[in-house]
C-alpha cells in the first residue's frame, strides 16, 4: 500500500514539474509584440522591384519560440517562384508590339441623328 501512495505522489510531482516547465517555456498564450522594422536583419531592396533571388537570399533569425525553418524556406521558395512568374509575364507583355488603336471620328462632327428626319432615313433623303 505504501508503494502505491509513493507512486501516485511521484507521478503527481513529475506531472506538476513538467507542467511548470512547459508553461514557463511556452508562455501563457500571449502574443509577441511586432518586431521593430529598423532592427530587422531581413532587408529587401527599396530602389528596385523585388526579384526571386532577393527572396531566396532572405535569412530569418531563429529563436526558441520561432518558426519551423523548413516551412519558412518552402514559403519563401513559393514566393520567389511567384515573383519570377510575374516578372516573366510582364516581360512577355512588354515585348509584344502595341496593338493598333481603333480610329475614332473627330469630336467636331455631330453624331448621325435618325430621329430628326422622322422616318429613319438619313437627313436630306426624301421618302
Amino acid at each position: 500500500m505504501l508503494s502505491a501512495v509513493v507512486f501516485v505522489v511521484t507521478v503527481l510531482l513529475v506531472g506538476g514539474l513538467l507542467f511548470l516547465v512547459g508553461s514557463l517555456l511556452l508562455g501563457r498564450g500571449e502574443t509577441q509584440p511586432p518586431a521593430d522594422l529598423d532592427r530587422s536583419p531581413v532587408e529587401l531592396p527599396a530602389d528596385r522591384p523585388v526579384t526571386g533571388d532577393d527572396v531566396r537570399a532572405l535569412r530569418i533569425s531563429v529563436t526558441a519560440r520561432g518558426y519551423r525553418m523548413t516551412e519558412v524556406d518552402w514559403l519563401l521558395e513559393q514566393l520567389a517562384e511567384t515573383i519570377e512568374d510575374r516578372d516573366r509575364q510582364l516581360a512577355e507583355l512588354r515585348a509584344r508590339p502595341a496593338a493598333p488603336q481603333p480610329r475614332t471620328t473627330s469630336d467636331d462632327t455631330p453624331p448621325h441623328d435618325t430621329a430628326a428626319s422622322g422616318n429613319g432615313a438619313p437627313p436630306g433623303a426624301h421618302a
